[in-house]
């Protein structure tokens, strides 16, 4: 690029300018797959809670359309035993929206489905598979709750792992019944959940202390938590930093949180996963420990010992990971409800602080 280009101003803008626009339409493409799927997955959904019920189709009838349908479309992966299941729970847990006639309609004339901005009933249609599978684990089949959910997702632009984590605190009953003035659009250019929808792997296989908490700050706020609480232990854990920078090879990495214990006389690599344990992390830890073990441990100090926080975990997978490694670690999941600020919960508005701005906004008594 020549110097005059760098220096204009105008083709500067410009230039940020067209990049917005193309990953807006990168955004406004994913989300018209996501909702083409997702509309296909409650019609199919639809299909085997009434087919189910049909003895005829025998015991093993999840299992029989699976293999039918991976026959047909051998390099699809949604079609699984569980996916198919899920695809029945989708349709029931939101077959309320049914009574709306515009929703069925919509399931018969996809090229007529709504846009953004086009009615509440069809939210659920606007967020990845990912995240309705978790509403439906977490909301036992309660259809205002879900919605409840569904909507918090799309207006905050939440994760994945950030709705996992506020599915767990109790959200719904604070705020459940209060009145929304909330309108669907589409997720933020720069948000987790632009992320999330566009990098969607059923996407691909069918063709960010507030509520608007990015993981990021989701994550800042549990390592502040974490820190104290390992601190109140009073076992002798010293706080040396927080994203403690290491260089490895020619990468430069970052240590969630770094202690030392002045009782076992070793430096404690933290790292904090606010997703389900991965056995992969572990590989992640145990370049840092071995780091640390190189870079700052001292001659009279023990070797480096490692643990992960994270949000749940599997245990035979966490067992199976842990006898796998010979570097002594530990892996221990959080309680939200535990490590969440004070603070962060007290900035959460009460019903009646949602209805007098609404009335304020409409200017309705």
């Amino acid at each position: 690029m020549n110097s005059l280009m760098k220096s204009d101003e105008f083709y500067k803008k410009w230039i940020e300018e067209v990049s917005n626009r193309f990953r807006l339409s990168q955004i406004k493409a994913a989300v018209k797959v996501n909702d083409e799927m997702l509309r296909f997955y409650f019609s199919l959904g639809r299909d085997i809670s009434s087919m189910i019920q049909d003895a005829r189709y025998g015991t093993e009838f999840y299992k029989n359309v699976s293999n039918d349908l991976k026959n047909v479309f051998p390099k699809v992966h949604s079609f699984s035993v569980t996916n198919l299941k899920y695809m029945k729970y989708f349709y029931e847990l939101y077959s309320e929206s049914l009574k709306c006639p515009q929703v069925e309609d919509n399931l018969r004339e996809n090229e007529n489905s709504p846009q953004p901005g086009d009615g509440f009933q069809n939210q659920f249609f606007s967020i990845p598979w990912g995240h309705n599978k978790l509403i439906i684990d977490k909301c036992g089949g309660n259809y205002d709750k879900a919605i409840f959910y569904v909507r918090k997702t799309i207006e905050n632009n939440w994760s994945r792992a950030v709705l996992l984590n506020f599915l767990e605190t109790g959200l719904y009953e604070r705020q459940g019944k209060a009145i929304s003035n909330f309108s669907q659009t589409l997720p933020a250019v720069e948000s987790d959940l632009a992320q999330a929808i566009t990098k969607d792997p059923y996407n691909f296989d069918f063709l960010m202390l507030t509520e608007k908490y990015s993981e990021k700050e989701l994550k800042d706020a549990l390592m502040d938590n974490i820190t104290k609480f390992l601190l109140e232990l009073g076992n002798g854990f010293a706080f040396v930093g927080r994203e403690v920078r290491l260089e490895i090879g020619e990468t430069e990495n970052s240590v969630d949180m770094l202690f030392y214990n002045i009782k076992l006389h070793c430096y404690v690599v933290v790292e904090v996963k606010i997703t389900e344990f991965d056995s992969k992390d572990m590989g992640q830890l145990g370049t840092y420990m071995v780091a640390v073990n190189h870079q700052l441990k001292g001659e009279t100090d023990a070797p480096t010992l490692g643990l992960i926080i994270c949000k749940s975990k599997d245990n035979v997978k966490a067992r199976y990971a842990l006898e796998a490694s010979a570097q002594s670690m530990g892996i221990s999941e959080y309680d939200i409800n535990r490590f969440m600020p004070e603070d962060f919960k007290s900035t959460l508005p009460t019903i009646e602080e949602i209805e007098n701005e609404l009335r304020e906004v409409t200017g309705s008594e």
